[in-house]
Order: C-alpha cells, then sequence, then structure tokens
C-alpha cells in the first residue's frame, strides 16, 4: 500500500512539473509573439523609406497581420482543443518565426541603400559639382540606363515583408486561446487566475523588449558594416535615414523558434492538479472529455443560428461593438503613426520617438489594467456600476486629450517649401517657387531633397538652392560656404540637416508625453470595467460566440481599414516627395506640420466623440434592463459562481476575460 501511495505521489509531482513547464514556455511565447508585434509596428517608418513606398500602403501591410488571424481563428476556436494543444502551440511560434524571416529577407535580396542626395560619396568632392554653378552640370540626374529605371519603379520587395506580416498573424492565433484553455483545464481553480497572470506578464515585457530593440536598430544604419558610416551626410533624424530595421525580425525570428522547442515535448493532456492519480481515473476523466468533445460538436451547428440571433437582438452587445470598432478605429490611428507623428511635429529621431512611446506610455497602461482590476475586485462593483465607471473615465480621458492641439510646433523653415527665401511664412507650396533670384543660375535640381541649415535659422531644400560655391570637410562634417541665398553680415555659411526646432518645440514635447501618460493611465483603469459589461450582457452559453464576433467585428472594421485610410489621409499632407532615379516619386520627406497635426489628432477625436453617442444609449438601457446577475460583485464573480456550483460559467467568464484584455493591450500598443 505504501508503495502505490508514493508511485502515486511521484506521478502527481511529475505532472505539476509539466505544467509548470508549460506556464513558463506559454510566458515565453507570450513574450516572443508581442515582442515581433511590438517591433513590427515601431518600424513602420523604416520600411516606408526603404521601399520608397506611400504611408497607406505601410498601413496595410500592418493591417495584414489581422488579416492572417483572421484566416485561422475559426478553425482553432472550434477543432483547436480536440488536437495536441501543445504541439500546435510550437507549430505557431515557429510560423511566427518563418514570417519574420521573411520579412527581414528583402535586405539581403537587394542592393544596398542608396539615399538621394546631390552629395556624391564616392565621387572626387574636390570638384564641388553640387555646389553652386554657373553652366556647370549636376551629378543628380535621372539615371541614363531605362534598365535601371524600371527595375526600380517595378520592384515590390515589401510584398516579402507583406507576406511575413500575414504568416505571423497565422503563426500567433493557436497562441492566445489554446495556452489559456490548457492553463484552465489543468490547473486548480483558485490557481488558475495566479497562472494566468504570470501568463499575461508575458504580454507586458515583450512590448517593452520590442520598443527597446526597435529603438537601438532604428539607430543603426541600414548597411551598417557594408558602408563606411564616415561617409554619410545624413543622421538618424535626418527624413532619408533607414536604420538595421532588418536586424530586429532576425532576432524576433531566433526568440520564436526557441520559444517553439518545449512544446513539442509536452503531453496532450494532464491530470487535474492537486487531484489524486491513478490510471482509473485518468480513463475516466478521457471518456469523459470525449463524451464533451461529441457533444459540443454536435452542438455547433444546431446552436449556431440561434445564438447569432439572439445577440444581434441584444441591443446592449450591438452598442457595445459599435462602440468598440469606432474606439479601436481612433487607437490603431494613433499608435500605428506615433513614431511618425513625434517626428515630424517634434523633430525627433526615429529612435528617439520609439523610446519615448516605450517608457511614457507602456508603464501606466499596465498599471492601469492592474489598478483597474484590484478596484473592481475590493469595492465589489456591479455591472451597471463597472458601466458609469468605464464610460464615466473614458469621458474623462477624451476631454484631456483636447490639451494635446495646444501642444504643438510650427512647420520646419524651408526655403520655397514652407517660407520664402526671405524668411516669410506660407502656408503651403504653390508653384515653381523652390528657385529664386538668389540661385536661378546655379543649375540645380529643383527635386532633390538634401536640406542643409543656413546661419539664418532657415533651411533649404540642397546647399546648392541655397548658393553655397565651397565647402569644406566630409560626410555629415561638410560646412558649405559663399551662400548667396544666406543673407547673414557673417560668412554665410550652412551645415548638412535640417535646422532644429529649438527649445519651445522641445517644451512641448515634453507636455504632450506627461499628457500621454496620463491618459493612457485613465483610459486603461476604465478598460477592464468596460469589458465585464461586454461579458455580462449576454448569456453564459452565447459567450464564446459572442467573444468570437466582437474581436472579428473590430478586426475587420477597424484593425485591418484603419491604417490604410489614416496612411492616405497623411499623405495628403505631403510637402515634398523623395525622387528615385528615373525621376518617380519615393516616401515623403517632409509634410505639412500643421495640417499633419489636424488629421492626426482630429480625426480620433472625431471618432471617439461619435462613440459616446452609443456608450450614453447603453447606460439608458441599462436602467430599464435586468442582466443576468447583474447584482452579483464583479470581483466576486469566481467565488460566488463557485459557491453555487456554476464551475463553467466561471471557467468561461475568466478565460474570455483574460482574452479581452491580451487582445486590448495588443491593440493599443
Amino acid at each position: 500500500m505504501g508503495e502505490t501511495e508514493k508511485r502515486i505521489e511521484t506521478h502527481r509531482l511529475r505532472c505539476l512539473s509539466k505544467l509548470k513547464m508549460f506556464l513558463l514556455a506559454i510566458t515565453c511565447a507570450y513574450v516572443s509573439k508581442t515582442l515581433s508585434g511590438s517591433y513590427m509596428n515601431s518600424m513602420l517608418t523604416q520600411i516606408e523609406r526603404q521601399f520608397n513606398i506611400p504611408t497607406y500602403l505601410v498601413g496595410f501591410i500592418n493591417g495584414s497581420f489581422e488579416i492572417g488571424n483572421l484566416l485561422l481563428i475559426i478553425f482553432v476556436s472550434y477543432f483547436g482543443t480536440k488536437l495536441h494543444r501543445p504541439i500546435m502551440i510550437g507549430v505557431g511560434c515557429v510560423v511566427m518565426g518563418l514570417g519574420c524571416f521573411l520579412q527581414a529577407l528583402p535586405h539581403f535580396l537587394m542592393d544596398r541603400y542608396e539615399y538621394e542626395s546631390t552629395v556624391s560619396v564616392s565621387g572626387n568632392l574636390s570638384s564641388n559639382s553640387f555646389l553652386c554653378m554657373e553652366n556647370g552640370s549636376q551629378i543628380s540626374r535621372p539615371t541614363d540606363h531605362p534598365s535601371d529605371c524600371v527595375k526600380e519603379v517595378k520592384s515590390l520587395m515589401w510584398i516579402y515583408v507583406l507576406v511575413g506580416n500575414i504568416i505571423r498573424g497565422i503563426g500567433e492565433t493557436p497562441i492566445m486561446p489554446l495556452g489559456l484553455s490548457y492553463v484552465e483545464d489543468f490547473a486548480k481553480s483558485e490557481n488558475s487566475p495566479l497562472y494566468i497572470g504570470v501568463i499575461e506578464t508575458g504580454a507586458i515585457i515583450g512590448p517593452l523588449i520590442g520598443l527597446l530593440l526597435a529603438s537601438f536598430c532604428a539607430n543603426v544604419y541600414v548597411d551598417t558594416g557594408s558602408v563606411s558610416t564616415d561617409d554619410l551626410t545624413i543622421t538618424p533624424t535626418d527624413s532619408r535615414w533607414v536604420g538595421a530595421w532588418w536586424f530586429g525580425f532576425l532576432i524576433c525570428a531566433g526568440v520564436n523558434v526557441l520559444t517553439a522547442i518545449p512544446f513539442f515535448f509536452l503531453p496532450k493532456t494532464l491530470p487535474k492538479e492537486g487531484l489524486k492519480v491513478n490510471d482509473e481515473i485518468i480513463k475516466n476523466d478521457k471518456e469523459e472529455k470525449q463524451r464533451e468533445v461529441k457533444k459540443e460538436k454536435d452542438g455547433i451547428t444546431k446552436d449556431f443560428l440561434p445564438f447569432m440571433k439572439s445577440l444581434l437582438c441584444n441591443p446592449i452587445y450591438m452598442l457595445f461593438i459599435l462602440i468598440s470598432v469606432l474606439q479601436f478605429n481612433a487607437f490603431v490611428n494613433m499608435i500605428s503613426f506615433m513614431p511618425k507623428y513625434l517626428e515630424q511635429q517634434y523633430g525627433k529621431s526615429a529612435s528617439d520617438a520609439i523610446f519615448l512611446i516605450g517608457i511614457y506610455n507602456l508603464p501606466p497602461i499596465c498599471i492601469g489594467y492592474v489598478v483597474g482590476g484590484l478596484i473592481m475586485k475590493k469595492f465589489k462593483i456591479t455591472v451597471k456600476q463597472a458601466a458609469h465607471i468605464g464610460c464615466w473615465l473614458s469621458l474623462i480621458e477624451y476631454l484631456l486629450y483636447f490639451l494635446s492641439f495646444l501642444m504643438i510646433c510650427e512647420n520646419s523653415s524651408v526655403a520655397g517649401l514652407t517660407t520664402s527665401y526671405e524668411g516669410i511664412q506660407q502656408d503651403l507650396y504653390v508653384g515653381n517657387t523652390i528657385l529664386a533670384d538668389c540661385n536661378k543660375d546655379c543649375n540645380c535640381p529643383s527635386k532633390t531633397w538634401d536640406p542643409v541649415c543656413g546661419d539664418n535659422g532657415l533651411s533649404y531644400m540642397s546647399a546648392c538652392l541655397a548658393g553655397c560655391e565651397t565647402s569644406t570637410g566630409t560626410g555629415i562634417n561638410m560646412i558649405f560656404q559663399n551662400c548667396s541665398c544666406i543673407r547673414t553680415s557673417g560668412n554665410s555659411s550652412a551645415v548638412l540637416g535640417l535646422c532644429d526646432k529649438g527649445y519651445e518645440c522641445s517644451m512641448m514635447l515634453q507636455y504632450f508625453l506627461i499628457l500621454s501618460v496620463v491618459s493612457s493611465f485613465i483610459y486603461s483603469l476604465s478598460a477592464i470595467p468596460g469589458y465585464m459589461v461586454l461579458l455580462r450582457c449576454i448569456k453564459p452559453e452565447e459567450k464564446s460566440l459572442g467573444v468570437g464576433l466582437h474581436a472579428f467585428s473590430t478586426r475587420v472594421f477597424a484593425g485591418i481599414p484603419a491604417p490604410i485610410y489614416f496612411g492616405a489621409l497623411v499623405d495628403s499632407t505631403c510637402l515634398h516627395w523623395g525622387t528615385l532615379k528615373c525621376g518617380e516619386v519615393g516616401a515623403c520627406r517632409i509634410y505639412n506640420s500643421i495640417n499633419f497635426r489636424y488629421i492626426y489628432l482630429g480625426l480620433p477625436a472625431a471618432l471617439r466623440g461619435s462613440s459616446y453617442i452609443p456608450a450614453f444609449l447603453v447606460l439608458i438601457i441599462l436602467r430599464k434592463h435586468c442582466l443576468p446577475g447583474e447584482n452579483i460583485p464583479l470581483g466576486t464573480i469566481f467565488e460566488e459562481t463557485k459557491s453555487t456550483g456554476k464551475e463553467n460559467e466561471c471557467k468561461d467568464t475568466l478565460q474570455n476575460s483574460k482574452e479581452l484584455n491580451d487582445e486590448e493591450l495588443k491593440t493599443k500598443l
């Protein structure tokens, strides 16, 4: 008898260790998938410049992840639990690694990145052929070889990034639902929230690492190792700069593949944690699960239409979907293009912009989720109270959001674009004002973007257009002298790069970041109560379908289209487009920061403002509508359901709540 008990105890400890191994593995998987997602989102500007594509196309590439996710979500939702879940998760991680590798592949298939410049680094700098010379011939001309032009214009290397992002979305699909369900099935009911909390920690650590990695890669030149950085005439703050975007994708690919390895050694099923294990219990447990799976399979088609009809006729549920779609449209746009906004509005480099987003926005979001959950548990918030808390906190954050319209910087002063050569501000570049009396005889290229900053604080599109006749130094340290368009009492010299926007603009950036900290905290504080209203406004048997339909709607009507139409609106504010060898339009070099600000801040404000109409309707309906168990405090839902024998409903509520929290965090990042 003693030997039998010892064998059972040993088997129990072995199964317990396997559950802990799975917990560690799935946490690492969460870190890897959120690491890849946050890195991809931060590299959009670098990808735009590398492939010389417009912003709306970059938005489509970014939204392709959701397309890949939707391709498998139905299969995973209905058939995932019937297969070997750890192996499916491992395969998903490998697929994500393959997607990341495909995204980095164009770097190795393309030639070196060549930015447009009037200065020929490889040429003879002493010739000064890129400066103002009467009757001179400029070196920056469209190529004389049509074949090179056709090759460049028809280059579709960005499709690798698009396909890779779709594959990454496909691979990410099974990780969250199958990982959480595996823990739910084999962990103690009292340990399950703790385990899922540990898993969610990975979804917090991953984006932080991803943003730091993106900040580092954006500061390293794309062709580092094969090009001498001493010869470069651009810095990370230049709109032509492309960071080593491919390097981070290789790291993400390696991390995803490594996290997949443990899943292939984990069993399909485990005994329930804390129960005595013997062969008879395992056999009965398997038979019971097989009966449940068969029953569920038989009920899928039978219950689908009635459940759909019930959900579509549920006014609170449908209004909540409308609110989510409008809010997600606003936040997907803001987060996707925030690095570009900080670059154009405040003159920061892509590396600094990404780093600031990670430091200022991520911590308050995480703290807001934790505090929101603790408040609901401690004060035993009911459904109607949660609806009011979520609505009014969100409204307060929305009103604070309008302060960001005051934290502005003016357009960069570029002669011929935003100002005249006399330094007088003008709204937009209209007509051919690039040339002036001071440079009309210099035979300068009028489309090439190679800005210099003059002693007078005014920027010029090139040293030639500034009327500079001589130069000293090499690389980024070049100094141009005797510039006829720079009217100063001194030497009338200029240096490479746009002029700095000044101290006042730097202070405005600090105010904007502080406001974003407060706004992120308040909005994340309201997220948990809002989603609990979603979970409690539908019947328990409809929860799975209801949550799936909600996620499907937000992805189809927000996650996919929002970056595309928002990118097209951003493109409309471009003041000067880059020029390829054959004269075709490349990526935008400078935007009208005033119009950009109106679109970046104004469109989300309009979308969010319209979402409060259905939000107030929900509050009105809740006053007259009785929800199932609405008097049960949400903070004690797990204890209440356990004491009344509703373990399945409790499990479903917990799992769906965690899935939604993960989806919200992913969207915010």
